[in-house]
């Protein structure tokens, strides 16, 4: 017969079982947010603090620089029908006019001092880490991605699914749908992701292996050079569950473009369930 222990340690072994195949589901199934879009020109969802006020100060410099142009594109049309040779007969003989010249330096200067206003403290904010809940030592390598989640031991490889077949084909669509995608995800899917927990403040240390790659996901608004040698740092704090896709932004040699970044945003309960599978599976 069964002891009591036996079966508490049965029952135990099954619940963490249960527990990993629910959170592999739940991981699969997730909705894939941050994505590129054929024949989109606009940014894709920003889901951090830091992606929103990147947009924001796009905006609002585009509005800047869309009045700067109107003014200078009147000012060429006023001077080219006031002051052409038809018009105006008799070329002017002066060489040049202070108050114009102290207006057109002290103006760019104001405009850029405002701007610099704006800009200045989204990129302290970019700049100035916090304590991490998480932290990820990210190395970039030709060409693929290694992490290591240095506070839970765990270390893993991530390449891009059908990295070594080329184009696409019926292979490599069974290996994106088995990992819970599709052929539309081609060369952007990997097939081991970064999970990370909803409302967690993940701080990553980006370094290179071998030449100088660039960690980024444009939903989170982050983009760090992984430099061989150095060590730099971002942060983000993802306020949405979903899959996001990010790429290599430095060429690094023929395989570049092969070389994508696959974030995944959990729930917190799930993300521990993961933990206890990943600590078996990616043992550093």
């Amino acid at each position: 017969m069964m002891t009591v222990a036996k079966r508490l340690g049965l029952a135990a072994t099954t619940a963490l079982v249960a527990g990993a195949v629910s959170a592999q589901t739940a991981i699969e199934d997730l909705e894939i947010v941050g994505a590129p879009t054929p024949g989109a020109t606009g940014f894709q969802p920003a889901v951090t603090e830091l992606a929103r006020d990147l947009q924001w100060l796009d905006g609002f410099l585009m509005i800047i620089i869309t009045m700067i142009t109107l003014f200078v594109t009147g000012l060429l049309a006023w001077v080219a029908l006031r002051y052409n040779a038809r018009r105006n007969p008799e070329a002017a003989t002066f060489t040049h006019h202070s108050m114009l010249e102290i207006a057109w330096t002290i103006v760019p200067i104001i405009i850029l001092v405002f701007i610099g206003a704006f800009s200045l403290p989204i990129l302290f904010k970019q700049q100035e880490i916090p304590e991490g809940d998480i932290n990820i030592t990210v190395t970039g390598n030709q060409w693929f991605w290694s992490y290591e989640y240095t506070d839970e031991d765990i270390f893993f490889e991530s390449y891009m699914i059908g990295y070594n077949e080329g184009n696409l084909n019926a292979g490599i669509i069974a290996q994106l749908e088995e990992a819970g995608y599709s052929a539309d995800e081609f060369r952007l899917a990997t097939d081991n992701a970064v999970v990370v927990p909803v409302g967690a403040t993940v701080v990553m240390t980006v370094t290179g292996g071998d030449v100088i790659h660039s960690w980024t996901i444009p939903s989170f608004g982050v983009k760090q050079d992984a430099v061989p040698g150095r060590f730099a740092q971002l942060w983000f704090n993802a306020e949405r569950e979903g899959i996001y896709f990010g790429q290599c932004s430095e060429l690094c040699g023929k395989d570049h473009a092969f070389m994508p970044i696959t974030v995944k945003v959990v729930d917190p309960a799930i993300y521990e369930e993961w933990l206890i599978t990943a600590k078996e599976q990616f043992p550093s």
